[in-house]
């Protein structure tokens, strides 16, 4: 038995935290203040939630920072916070730097346009120690012990297996990869191509033109990765391929849903509002552009939901713009 520690009373850092509890670990969830442990614990899981309780009474929920002798009992820990806040929850929480740690978050830090993996490494954690967490997950799903699976991408192959022992139960497989920087970069662009099926769908345009943007979206998202390193098979895997179809088809979805509240003519402001939680994609997609501009790369759907989300184009006129590109050979990123 183990002992780790979640960041973060997310749906999917709650639902971390449950799996790990259900496996036979030691569990301490780290929360925001003991005014948010105690509306978690009163609740069992989260309070919109309450109806379901999911967290066992063995779940350890402590406010940032950690103990010292909790710190120090750690095997390790995940990160599962929204990327706008990922930076200073790490550093308020107390977590030691020798620790393993894998970011579960899917999205890159606006102001930097950094991975979460990278944020990890400037705060000191040891970059063959950090890993990153992906794949299909709807956390609603996972929780009431729907079959679902994931990888966990750490440079450290013993550390890969650790991480895929602790996580893996039966109704939860986890397969493991060293390709740290094609996992994460997938599970965060997925949530802009989202974004862009979920327009699709509010549009009313049907099952073939959200698998053309899933197809087109899948290229990009490959082009990308492979110019700054990445290998091309992690987009055809778990994290890519796998986790675009969840987060397009399934109305569990909060990008697709985001996307689908646009194309009905709600503001960004408006429809983040009604969803209630972080839109990943919504922030990524700016800070995903700028990243592809650095190596060259062209982005066309994620530069239309960044110019939807910013106000320059509504929906309709962003369609337009995609399906009046100009016609081009079909040909796949490979390495």
């Amino acid at each position: 038995m183990a002992h780790f520690a979640v960041l973060g009373a997310t749906s999917w850092g709650v639902t971390l935290a449950a799996l790990l509890e259900r496996a036979g670990h030691d569990v301490t969830l780290i929360v925001r203040s003991e005014l948010e442990a105690h509306a978690v614990r009163a609740a069992g899981g989260l309070p919109r939630l309450a109806e379901h309780p999911v967290l066992s009474h063995r779940v350890h929920l402590t406010p940032a920072p950690l103990e010292p002798s909790i710190a120090a009992a750690l095997t390790g820990a995940l990160v599962a916070v929204p990327s706008h806040a990922f930076r200073a929850s790490v550093e308020a929480a107390g977590l030691p730097r020798a620790l393993p740690v894998v970011s579960a978050a899917k999205g890159l830090e606006l102001s930097t346009g950094s991975r979460l993996t990278q944020v990890l490494e400037d705060l000191g954690f040891a970059r063959e120690r950090i890993g990153a967490l992906s794949g299909p997950n709807l956390a609603h799903e996972i929780i009431q012990g729907l079959p679902a699976a994931a990888v966990v991408a750490v440079p450290d192959l013993a550390l890969g297996d650790l991480w895929q022992a602790s996580l893996s139960s039966g109704t939860f497989r986890v397969y493991s990869s060293a390709d740290v920087l094609g996992v994460e970069l997938a599970g965060a662009l997925k949530n802009v191509v989202a974004i862009a099926a979920g327009a699709a769908w509010g549009l009313g345009f049907g099952a073939n033109a959200v698998a053309a943007i899933m197809t087109r979206g899948l290229a990009e998202m490959t082009r990308l990765g492979v110019a700054l390193g990445a290998e091309a098979a992690t987009f055809q895997g778990l994290a890519g391929v796998g986790d675009l179809a969840a987060t397009c088809f399934s109305p569990l979805s909060r990008n697709r849903r985001f996307g689908e509240l646009l194309a009905r003519g709600l503001s960004p402001t408006a429809a983040a509002a009604e969803i209630g939680e972080t839109v990943e994609g919504a922030v990524t997609a700016a800070a995903a552009l700028r990243l592809a501009g650095s190596v060259g790369v062209e982005l066309p759907i994620t530069a239309e939901v960044a110019a939807v989300i910013g106000g320059e184009r509504t929906v309709p006129e962003a369609m337009a713009r995609l399906l009046g590109r100009p016609l081009a050979r079909e040909e796949l990123p490979r390495r």
